[in-house]
């Protein structure tokens, strides 16, 4: 059985808790970690389970670490954790930028680290019932469209929801990416909050993609 300890518990934090709680035969939880002091306090009392007040005391405390913290502190506490000898499961995005992305990958097999990322569209069960069928797609139209939650405003509506049709497509379509063209509108927040994407690959195929968070 392996020990883990959740990093965040906000909205997606309380989520992951729950189901991770359910997972008693693979894992214990043994604690979390967050810096704000009333939703720590809130959790510890909801969910029965200890508050690490700092972050080394839990990383010397577990075997694997679920990230579920803004965007913009995932490289910075995933890589703590990578040095740290602990196995990360962590939401996507995985970091800000490509660069970061790049660096903790590497830093992953440095220091022989496995990372799972949270991409868990992948793991819908109407994709799992696909994977026994030889597809060969040729066209792909992806709409994916919510109400606007300031709560994914770090990042782009392409990092927040298209991410998962990134993601569905790159594993479905068996072909290298030949040309993309894209456009984005900022309306509510400081990045695109509506983008639409035309992937065109080199067997052919072409994904269109929107994705809209207002």
């Amino acid at each position: 059985m392996l020990k883990i300890g959740v990093l965040g518990t906000g909205h997606l934090g309380k989520i992951h808790l729950k189901c991770i709680q359910l997972a008693q035969e693979t894992y214990e939880l043994v604690g979390f970690f967050d810096p704000d002091d009333k939703t720590a306090q809130q959790i510890a009392e909801t969910f029965g389970i200890k508050r690490f007040e700092h972050l080394n005391e839990l990383l010397e405390a577990v075997d694997v670490v679920d990230i579920v913290t803004p965007t913009t502190t995932h490289f910075a506490l995933a890589s703590q954790a990578i040095r740290a000898g602990k196995h990360i499961f962590i939401e996507k995005p995985l970091t800000r930028t490509i660069e970061e992305a790049e660096a903790l990958v590497a830093l992953s097999h440095q220091h022989g680290i496995k990372v799972q990322v949270g991409h868990v569209e992948r793991f819908n069960p109407a994709l799992l019932a696909l994977e026994d069928m030889q597809l060969d797609p040729m066209f792909i139209e992806a709409h994916r469209l919510a109400v606007f939650n300031p709560r994914g405003t770090d990042v782009s509506v392409i990092l927040d929801l298209m991410i998962h049709d990134l993601d569905i497509v790159l594993s479905m379509v068996k072909s290298p990416v030949k040309f993309i063209s894209a456009s984005g509108v900022v309306v509510v927040s400081d990045s695109p909050d509506i983008a639409n994407a035309r992937i065109e690959f080199e067997n052919g195929c072409v994904a269109n993609l929107t994705a809209s968070r207002i």
